[in-house]
Protein backbone atom coordinates (compact mmCIF):
# COMPACT_ATOMS: atom_id res chain seq x y z
CA UNK A 1 0.00 0.00 0.00
CA UNK A 2 1.38 3.41 -0.98
CA UNK A 3 1.04 5.93 1.86
CA UNK A 4 3.21 8.78 0.58
CA UNK A 5 1.98 10.94 -2.28
CA UNK A 6 5.52 11.13 -3.61
CA UNK A 7 5.53 7.32 -4.03
CA UNK A 8 2.19 7.20 -5.80
CA UNK A 9 2.34 5.71 -9.32
CA UNK A 10 0.28 8.73 -10.40
CA UNK A 11 2.67 11.37 -9.04
CA UNK A 12 6.01 9.63 -8.53
CA UNK A 13 7.43 11.12 -11.76
CA UNK A 14 7.41 14.52 -10.05
CA UNK A 15 9.74 13.32 -7.28
CA UNK A 16 11.98 10.63 -8.75
CA UNK A 17 13.27 9.16 -12.00
CA UNK A 18 13.28 5.56 -13.29
CA UNK A 19 17.08 5.67 -13.29
CA UNK A 20 17.27 6.62 -9.62
CA UNK A 21 14.54 4.19 -8.67
CA UNK A 22 16.92 1.51 -9.93
CA UNK A 23 19.36 2.69 -7.25
CA UNK A 24 16.98 3.25 -4.35
CA UNK A 25 14.15 0.82 -5.00
CA UNK A 26 13.56 -1.84 -2.35
CA UNK A 27 14.95 -4.70 -4.42
CA UNK A 28 17.95 -2.68 -5.61
CA UNK A 29 18.83 -1.62 -2.08
CA UNK A 30 18.69 -5.16 -0.71
CA UNK A 31 20.74 -6.43 -3.62
CA UNK A 32 23.36 -3.75 -3.02
CA UNK A 33 23.62 -4.83 0.61
CA UNK A 34 23.97 -8.46 -0.49
CA UNK A 35 26.69 -7.43 -2.93
CA UNK A 36 28.58 -5.87 -0.03
CA UNK A 37 28.36 -9.16 1.87
CA UNK A 38 29.61 -11.05 -1.18
CA UNK A 39 32.59 -8.71 -1.52
CA UNK A 40 33.38 -9.16 2.18
CA UNK A 41 33.30 -12.95 1.93
CA UNK A 42 35.48 -13.02 -1.18
CA UNK A 43 38.10 -10.75 0.35
CA UNK A 44 38.06 -12.70 3.61
CA UNK A 45 38.57 -15.88 1.57
CA UNK A 46 41.61 -14.39 -0.14
CA UNK A 47 43.01 -13.52 3.28
CA UNK A 48 42.35 -17.03 4.60
CA UNK A 49 39.55 -16.08 6.99
CA UNK A 50 36.76 -18.05 5.33
CA UNK A 51 36.94 -21.05 2.97
CA UNK A 52 37.03 -20.04 -0.71
CA UNK A 53 34.21 -22.46 -1.55
CA UNK A 54 32.02 -20.84 1.12
CA UNK A 55 32.65 -17.40 -0.41
CA UNK A 56 31.56 -18.64 -3.82
CA UNK A 57 28.48 -20.29 -2.36
CA UNK A 58 27.59 -16.98 -0.70
CA UNK A 59 28.09 -15.20 -4.02
CA UNK A 60 25.82 -17.66 -5.82
CA UNK A 61 23.04 -17.44 -3.23
CA UNK A 62 23.11 -13.75 -2.32
CA UNK A 63 20.49 -12.71 -4.85
CA UNK A 64 17.17 -11.18 -3.91
CA UNK A 65 15.35 -13.60 -6.22
CA UNK A 66 16.63 -16.48 -4.08
CA UNK A 67 15.39 -14.98 -0.83
CA UNK A 68 11.95 -14.70 0.71
CA UNK A 69 11.80 -10.99 1.44
CA UNK A 70 8.70 -11.42 3.61
CA UNK A 71 10.81 -13.62 5.87
CA UNK A 72 13.53 -10.96 5.86
CA UNK A 73 10.99 -8.36 6.97
CA UNK A 74 9.53 -10.63 9.65
CA UNK A 75 12.99 -11.47 10.96
CA UNK A 76 13.92 -7.81 11.10
CA UNK A 77 10.84 -6.98 13.16
CA UNK A 78 11.23 -9.95 15.52
CA UNK A 79 14.90 -9.32 16.26
CA UNK A 80 14.71 -5.50 16.25
CA UNK A 81 17.99 -5.66 14.33
CA UNK A 82 18.46 -3.95 10.99
CA UNK A 83 20.18 -6.79 9.13
CA UNK A 84 19.66 -9.97 11.17
CA UNK A 85 16.54 -10.86 9.20
CA UNK A 86 18.58 -10.65 5.99
CA UNK A 87 21.47 -12.67 7.45
CA UNK A 88 19.23 -15.47 8.65
CA UNK A 89 17.35 -15.68 5.37
CA UNK A 90 20.63 -15.84 3.45
CA UNK A 91 21.85 -18.55 5.80
CA UNK A 92 18.65 -20.49 5.21
CA UNK A 93 19.28 -20.78 1.46
CA UNK A 94 23.00 -21.55 1.81
CA UNK A 95 24.52 -25.00 2.16
CA UNK A 96 25.23 -25.78 5.79
CA UNK A 97 28.98 -25.60 5.20
CA UNK A 98 28.75 -21.92 4.21
CA UNK A 99 26.27 -20.61 6.75
CA UNK A 100 28.76 -19.62 9.43
CA UNK A 101 30.83 -17.62 6.95
CA UNK A 102 28.20 -14.98 6.20
CA UNK A 103 28.71 -11.46 7.56
CA UNK A 104 31.84 -12.39 9.54
CA UNK A 105 33.11 -9.54 11.68
CA UNK A 106 30.89 -6.92 10.04
CA UNK A 107 28.26 -4.59 11.48
CA UNK A 108 25.08 -3.01 10.16
CA UNK A 109 26.94 0.23 9.68
CA UNK A 110 29.73 -1.46 7.73
CA UNK A 111 27.10 -2.61 5.25
CA UNK A 112 24.96 0.52 5.11
CA UNK A 113 27.86 2.99 5.06
CA UNK A 114 29.55 1.05 2.28
CA UNK A 115 26.24 1.24 0.43
CA UNK A 116 26.30 4.99 1.04
CA UNK A 117 29.73 5.08 -0.60
CA UNK A 118 28.36 3.23 -3.62
CA UNK A 119 25.34 5.54 -3.74
CA UNK A 120 27.40 8.71 -3.52
CA UNK A 121 29.73 7.43 -6.23
CA UNK A 122 26.99 6.35 -8.63
CA UNK A 123 24.50 9.15 -7.99
CA UNK A 124 27.34 11.65 -8.08
CA UNK A 125 28.26 10.36 -11.54
CA UNK A 126 24.65 10.70 -12.73
CA UNK A 127 24.41 14.21 -11.33
CA UNK A 128 27.68 15.14 -13.01
CA UNK A 129 26.43 13.81 -16.34
CA UNK A 130 23.25 15.89 -16.15
CA UNK A 131 24.97 19.04 -14.89
CA UNK A 132 27.46 18.72 -17.75
CA UNK A 133 24.62 18.35 -20.26
CA UNK A 134 22.88 21.40 -18.79
CA UNK A 135 26.08 23.39 -18.96
CA UNK A 136 26.46 22.54 -22.64
CA UNK A 137 22.89 23.68 -23.35
CA UNK A 138 23.30 26.91 -21.41
CA UNK A 139 26.65 27.64 -23.04
CA UNK A 140 24.85 27.32 -26.36
CA UNK A 141 22.29 29.87 -25.22
CA UNK A 142 25.06 32.18 -24.04
CA UNK A 143 26.81 32.04 -27.40
CA UNK A 144 23.64 32.36 -29.48
CA UNK A 145 22.47 35.38 -27.47
CA UNK A 146 25.86 36.92 -26.69
CA UNK A 147 24.68 40.23 -28.13
CA UNK A 148 20.91 39.97 -27.62
CA UNK A 149 20.06 43.07 -25.55
CA UNK A 150 17.66 42.92 -22.64
CA UNK A 151 16.95 44.76 -19.42
CA UNK A 152 19.04 43.74 -16.47
CA UNK A 153 16.91 43.74 -13.32
CA UNK A 154 17.71 44.37 -9.68
CA UNK A 155 15.22 43.91 -6.86
CA UNK A 156 12.75 42.80 -9.54
CA UNK A 157 12.89 46.18 -11.28
CA UNK A 158 14.44 47.15 -14.64
CA UNK A 159 17.94 48.42 -14.00
CA UNK A 160 20.35 48.75 -16.91
CA UNK A 161 20.91 46.98 -20.24
CA UNK A 162 22.64 43.58 -20.38
CA UNK A 163 22.44 40.75 -22.89
CA UNK A 164 20.58 37.51 -22.54
CA UNK A 165 23.85 35.74 -23.30
CA UNK A 166 25.32 37.36 -20.19
CA UNK A 167 22.46 36.05 -18.07
CA UNK A 168 22.86 32.54 -19.52
CA UNK A 169 26.63 32.70 -18.99
CA UNK A 170 26.06 33.34 -15.28
CA UNK A 171 24.03 30.12 -15.17
CA UNK A 172 26.74 28.21 -17.00
CA UNK A 173 29.48 29.56 -14.75
CA UNK A 174 27.60 28.39 -11.67
CA UNK A 175 27.04 24.95 -13.17
CA UNK A 176 30.78 24.71 -13.91
CA UNK A 177 31.54 25.28 -10.23
CA UNK A 178 29.22 22.40 -9.35
CA UNK A 179 31.17 20.18 -11.76
CA UNK A 180 34.35 21.21 -9.96
CA UNK A 181 32.78 20.38 -6.60
CA UNK A 182 31.62 16.98 -7.81
CA UNK A 183 35.05 16.15 -9.21
CA UNK A 184 36.90 17.35 -6.14
CA UNK A 185 34.57 15.61 -3.70
CA UNK A 186 34.27 12.22 -5.39
CA UNK A 187 37.43 10.72 -3.84
CA UNK A 188 36.19 11.78 -0.39
CA UNK A 189 32.67 10.37 -0.81
CA UNK A 190 33.23 7.17 -2.77
CA UNK A 191 34.76 5.15 0.07
CA UNK A 192 33.78 2.00 1.91
CA UNK A 193 33.40 1.23 5.59
CA UNK A 194 34.80 -1.79 7.43
CA UNK A 195 35.17 -0.68 10.99
CA UNK A 196 33.79 -3.32 13.34
CA UNK A 197 32.21 -2.50 16.65
CA UNK A 198 33.95 0.78 17.57
CA UNK A 199 36.04 1.40 14.46
CA UNK A 200 39.23 -0.36 15.58
CA UNK A 201 38.71 -3.49 13.42
CA UNK A 202 39.40 -5.61 16.48
CA UNK A 203 37.52 -8.64 15.16
CA UNK A 204 39.88 -8.91 12.19
CA UNK A 205 43.06 -8.15 14.13
CA UNK A 206 44.16 -11.79 14.20
CA UNK A 207 46.30 -13.44 11.53
CA UNK A 208 45.80 -10.73 8.90
CA UNK A 209 46.48 -7.02 8.66
CA UNK A 210 43.02 -5.47 9.17
CA UNK A 211 43.96 -2.39 7.14
CA UNK A 212 45.01 -4.54 4.18
CA UNK A 213 41.72 -6.42 4.48
CA UNK A 214 39.73 -3.19 4.49
CA UNK A 215 41.67 -1.82 1.52
CA UNK A 216 41.00 -4.98 -0.48
CA UNK A 217 37.34 -4.93 0.53
CA UNK A 218 36.94 -1.38 -0.77
CA UNK A 219 38.81 -2.20 -3.97
CA UNK A 220 36.57 -5.22 -4.56
CA UNK A 221 33.59 -2.85 -4.66
CA UNK A 222 35.27 -0.14 -6.72
CA UNK A 223 35.51 2.22 -3.75
CA UNK A 224 38.37 4.08 -2.14
CA UNK A 225 39.82 3.19 1.24
CA UNK A 226 38.69 5.75 3.85
CA UNK A 227 42.01 5.78 5.72
CA UNK A 228 40.25 5.77 9.08
CA UNK A 229 36.93 4.41 10.24
CA UNK A 230 34.17 7.01 9.93
CA UNK A 231 31.37 5.60 12.07
CA UNK A 232 30.57 8.96 13.67
CA UNK A 233 32.46 11.16 11.23
CA UNK A 234 29.57 12.02 8.94
CA UNK A 235 31.05 14.96 7.07
CA UNK A 236 31.29 12.95 3.83
CA UNK A 237 27.56 12.36 3.68
CA UNK A 238 26.81 15.92 4.78
CA UNK A 239 29.15 17.40 2.17
CA UNK A 240 27.61 15.32 -0.60
CA UNK A 241 24.17 16.50 0.48
CA UNK A 242 25.24 20.13 0.51
CA UNK A 243 26.61 19.87 -3.03
CA UNK A 244 23.34 18.36 -4.25
CA UNK A 245 21.43 21.11 -2.45
CA UNK A 246 23.61 23.70 -4.18
CA UNK A 247 22.87 22.10 -7.54
CA UNK A 248 19.17 22.25 -6.72
CA UNK A 249 19.53 25.89 -5.72
CA UNK A 250 21.06 26.77 -9.08
CA UNK A 251 18.26 25.00 -10.91
CA UNK A 252 15.70 26.85 -8.79
CA UNK A 253 17.41 30.15 -9.60
CA UNK A 254 17.25 29.40 -13.31
CA UNK A 255 13.65 28.27 -12.96
CA UNK A 256 12.82 31.42 -11.04
CA UNK A 257 14.25 33.59 -13.82
CA UNK A 258 12.18 31.77 -16.42
CA UNK A 259 9.10 31.89 -14.19
CA UNK A 260 9.36 35.69 -13.92
CA UNK A 261 10.37 36.44 -17.52
CA UNK A 262 7.57 34.24 -18.86
CA UNK A 263 4.92 36.55 -17.36
CA UNK A 264 2.84 37.86 -20.28
CA UNK A 265 3.54 41.48 -19.39
CA UNK A 266 7.26 40.69 -19.82
CA UNK A 267 7.13 37.80 -22.30
CA UNK A 268 10.88 37.41 -22.81
CA UNK A 269 11.09 33.65 -22.17
CA UNK A 270 8.67 30.75 -22.30
CA UNK A 271 8.74 27.11 -21.30
CA UNK A 272 8.38 24.49 -24.02
CA UNK A 273 4.90 23.04 -24.20
CA UNK A 274 2.88 20.41 -26.02
CA UNK A 275 -0.55 20.34 -27.60
CA UNK A 276 -1.86 18.10 -24.80
CA UNK A 277 -0.56 20.20 -21.90
CA UNK A 278 -3.27 21.90 -19.80
CA UNK A 279 -2.27 25.11 -18.06
CA UNK A 280 -5.44 25.56 -16.04
CA UNK A 281 -8.59 23.46 -15.81
CA UNK A 282 -10.67 26.62 -15.23
CA UNK A 283 -8.75 29.23 -17.28
CA UNK A 284 -7.93 27.70 -20.67
CA UNK A 285 -5.95 30.73 -21.82
CA UNK A 286 -3.17 30.12 -19.29
CA UNK A 287 0.24 28.70 -20.07
CA UNK A 288 1.66 28.08 -16.64
CA UNK A 289 5.44 27.74 -16.06
CA UNK A 290 4.92 24.43 -14.26
CA UNK A 291 8.46 23.09 -14.67
CA UNK A 292 10.14 26.30 -13.54
CA UNK A 293 7.88 26.39 -10.52
CA UNK A 294 8.54 22.75 -9.64
CA UNK A 295 12.30 23.29 -9.69
CA UNK A 296 11.80 25.65 -6.75
CA UNK A 297 9.66 23.08 -4.92
CA UNK A 298 12.26 20.35 -5.38
CA UNK A 299 15.06 22.65 -4.25
CA UNK A 300 13.22 23.56 -1.04
CA UNK A 301 12.82 19.90 -0.14
CA UNK A 302 16.44 19.16 -1.08
CA UNK A 303 17.69 21.91 1.23
CA UNK A 304 15.60 20.46 4.04
CA UNK A 305 17.10 17.01 3.48
CA UNK A 306 20.59 18.52 3.31
CA UNK A 307 19.93 20.13 6.67
CA UNK A 308 19.15 16.74 8.18
CA UNK A 309 22.45 15.39 6.81
CA UNK A 310 24.31 18.35 8.28
CA UNK A 311 22.68 17.71 11.66
CA UNK A 312 24.15 14.20 11.49
CA UNK A 313 27.68 15.55 11.85
CA UNK A 314 27.02 16.20 15.55
CA UNK A 315 26.96 12.73 17.13
CA UNK A 316 28.62 10.99 20.05
CA UNK A 317 31.58 8.72 20.66
CA UNK A 318 32.31 5.82 18.28
CA UNK A 319 28.76 4.95 17.18
CA UNK A 320 25.53 6.91 17.41
CA UNK A 321 22.40 5.87 15.54
CA UNK A 322 20.64 9.20 15.87
CA UNK A 323 22.34 10.92 12.97
CA UNK A 324 23.25 7.82 11.00
CA UNK A 325 19.73 6.38 10.84
CA UNK A 326 18.31 9.76 9.81
CA UNK A 327 20.64 9.56 6.80
CA UNK A 328 18.78 6.44 5.65
CA UNK A 329 15.84 8.76 4.91
CA UNK A 330 17.57 12.01 3.99
CA UNK A 331 20.31 10.76 1.64
CA UNK A 332 18.02 8.88 -0.77
CA UNK A 333 15.55 11.77 -0.58
CA UNK A 334 18.03 14.43 -1.66
CA UNK A 335 19.37 12.18 -4.41
CA UNK A 336 15.88 11.59 -5.81
CA UNK A 337 14.93 15.26 -5.60
CA UNK A 338 18.11 16.48 -7.26
CA UNK A 339 17.99 13.85 -9.99
CA UNK A 340 14.38 14.76 -10.76
CA UNK A 341 15.21 18.46 -10.88
CA UNK A 342 18.09 17.85 -13.26
CA UNK A 343 15.91 15.85 -15.63
CA UNK A 344 13.23 18.54 -15.63
CA UNK A 345 15.78 21.31 -16.10
CA UNK A 346 17.30 19.55 -19.10
CA UNK A 347 13.88 19.34 -20.77
CA UNK A 348 13.12 22.94 -19.86
CA UNK A 349 16.35 24.43 -21.19
CA UNK A 350 16.57 22.22 -24.26
CA UNK A 351 13.23 23.63 -25.42
CA UNK A 352 13.40 27.11 -23.91
CA UNK A 353 11.76 29.79 -26.07
CA UNK A 354 13.75 33.03 -26.20
CA UNK A 355 11.76 36.02 -27.43
CA UNK A 356 14.47 38.51 -28.39
CA UNK A 357 11.92 40.91 -29.85
CA UNK A 358 10.20 41.21 -26.48
CA UNK A 359 13.55 41.84 -24.81
CA UNK A 360 14.23 44.75 -27.16
CA UNK A 361 10.67 46.07 -26.80
CA UNK A 362 10.98 46.09 -23.01
CA UNK A 363 14.24 48.03 -23.26
CA UNK A 364 12.58 50.57 -25.54
CA UNK A 365 9.58 50.82 -23.24
CA UNK A 366 11.71 52.14 -20.38
CA UNK A 367 13.65 54.45 -22.67
CA UNK A 368 16.40 56.70 -21.37
CA UNK A 369 15.86 55.74 -17.75
CA UNK A 370 17.79 52.50 -18.22
CA UNK A 371 20.87 54.48 -19.29
CA UNK A 372 21.11 56.28 -15.95
CA UNK A 373 24.16 54.30 -14.81
CA UNK A 374 26.13 55.38 -17.88
CA UNK A 375 24.99 59.01 -17.60
CA UNK A 376 25.92 58.95 -13.89
CA UNK A 377 29.41 57.73 -14.84
CA UNK A 378 29.79 60.59 -17.32
CA UNK A 379 28.62 63.23 -14.88
CA UNK A 380 30.74 61.87 -12.03
CA UNK A 381 33.91 62.84 -13.87
CA UNK A 382 33.04 66.50 -13.65
CA UNK A 383 30.73 66.81 -10.61
CA UNK A 384 31.89 64.00 -8.36
CA UNK A 385 29.98 60.77 -7.95
CA UNK A 386 27.70 61.75 -5.08
CA UNK A 387 26.85 65.20 -6.39
CA UNK A 388 26.07 63.65 -9.78
CA UNK A 389 23.89 61.03 -8.07
CA UNK A 390 21.84 63.69 -6.29
CA UNK A 391 21.44 65.76 -9.44
CA UNK A 392 20.47 62.89 -11.69
CA UNK A 393 18.07 61.34 -9.20
CA UNK A 394 16.27 64.69 -8.92
CA UNK A 395 16.04 65.01 -12.69
CA UNK A 396 14.60 61.52 -13.09
CA UNK A 397 12.13 62.04 -10.24
CA UNK A 398 10.88 65.27 -11.83
CA UNK A 399 9.95 63.55 -15.06
CA UNK A 400 12.05 65.95 -17.13
CA UNK A 401 13.86 64.74 -20.21
CA UNK A 402 17.38 63.83 -19.17
CA UNK A 403 19.14 65.51 -22.09
CA UNK A 404 17.29 68.81 -21.82
CA UNK A 405 17.47 68.88 -18.02
CA UNK A 406 21.25 68.42 -17.92
CA UNK A 407 21.80 70.93 -20.71
CA UNK A 408 19.56 73.46 -18.93
CA UNK A 409 21.56 73.00 -15.71
CA UNK A 410 24.77 73.61 -17.63
CA UNK A 411 26.49 70.39 -16.60
CA UNK A 412 26.80 68.78 -20.06
CA UNK A 413 26.11 69.38 -23.72
CA UNK A 414 23.37 67.53 -25.56
CA UNK A 415 25.96 65.59 -27.58
CA UNK A 416 27.80 64.55 -24.42
CA UNK A 417 24.66 63.25 -22.77
CA UNK A 418 23.57 61.38 -25.89
CA UNK A 419 27.05 59.90 -26.16
CA UNK A 420 26.86 58.60 -22.62
CA UNK A 421 23.44 57.14 -23.33
CA UNK A 422 24.45 55.36 -26.51
CA UNK A 423 27.68 53.89 -25.19
CA UNK A 424 27.41 50.09 -25.62
CA UNK A 425 27.09 48.68 -22.13
CA UNK A 426 26.91 45.17 -23.59
CA UNK A 427 30.56 45.07 -24.69
CA UNK A 428 31.97 44.08 -21.31
CA UNK A 429 29.08 41.71 -20.68
CA UNK A 430 29.78 40.02 -24.01
CA UNK A 431 33.47 39.68 -23.13
CA UNK A 432 32.46 37.89 -19.93
CA UNK A 433 30.29 35.54 -22.01
CA UNK A 434 33.36 34.73 -24.11
CA UNK A 435 35.41 34.14 -20.98
CA UNK A 436 32.85 31.73 -19.47
CA UNK A 437 32.52 29.81 -22.72
CA UNK A 438 36.29 29.60 -23.20
CA UNK A 439 36.98 28.38 -19.68
CA UNK A 440 34.23 25.78 -19.89
CA UNK A 441 35.61 24.45 -23.14
CA UNK A 442 39.16 24.35 -21.94
CA UNK A 443 40.52 27.31 -23.88
CA UNK A 444 42.23 30.40 -22.57
CA UNK A 445 39.98 33.47 -22.77
CA UNK A 446 40.69 35.82 -25.65
CA UNK A 447 41.79 39.45 -25.37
Amino acid sequence: MVTRLTDSPVYAHLWSTPELEEVFGETARWQAWLDVLVALARVQARHGLVPPEAAEQIAASARTEHLDMDRVAAGTRVTSHSTLGLIRELQRVLPESAREHVYVGATVQDVSDTWFGLVMRDVGDLVRRDVRALEATVLGLAEAHRDTPMAGRTHGQPGAPITFGFKAASWADELRRHLDRLDEGRPRWAVGQLAGAVGALAFHDTDVDPLDLRRDFCTELGLGDPGASWLTSRDRVAEFGQVLALVGGTLARIGGEIYELARPEIGELAEPTTATAVGSITMPHKRNPEVSEHLDTLARLARAAAGVLLEGTVVSHERDGRGWKAEWVALPEICLLTGTALGLARTLLDGLEVHADAMVANLDRFGDRLTSERVLAGLSGRLGKHAAQDLLQGVLASGEGVVDALVTRGVASADEVRGWMTRDAGTTAARMVDDVVSRARGREPGP
